[in-house]
């Protein structure tokens, strides 16, 4: 699936639906609505709900990771938890932690962190 960034005012959709060709049909539709954007797409309902792994940007507008990482880790206890941060912060690092993420990696190691971290997501349930 291609992700296009959504603009700030579009609405953010994830979609759910066990037949793959009407997935992607329905991906195609919603994609050319200007005021749309999907954001993710699942192939049975406990994906559409509960998703294997999350990648976290720490520094976000809104709501920063450390307070998504709580929440996240509040609703999904069995979810890889991943923080992303280009900021070195000792004290940042632990706060993240401290709020459920499984691994904090620097954004210049993410490569082989990552992808390492992800490819074991199914591991810990």
């Amino acid at each position: 699936m291609t992700h296009v960034p959504p603009e700030e005012s579009s609405i953010r959709v994830l979609i759910a639906d066990d037949d793959p060709g009407f997935l992607d049909s329905l991906q195609e539709l919603i994609d050319r609505q200007p005021e749309l954007h999907v954001i993710g797409a699942a192939a049975n309902g406990l994906e559409a709900i509960e998703p294997d792994a999350v990648v976290l940007d720490l520094h976000m507008p809104l709501l920063d990771g450390v307070s998504a990482a709580a929440r996240l880790r509040r609703d999904h206890p069995s979810l890889c938890l991943i923080a992303l941060t280009g900021d070195d912060a000792p004290a940042l690092h632990r706060a993240v932690r401290e709020a459920g993420a499984d691994e904090v990696l620097l954004k210049d190691e993410l490569v082989g962190g990552l992808l390492d971290r992800l490819t074991t997501a199914r591991a810990r349930g």
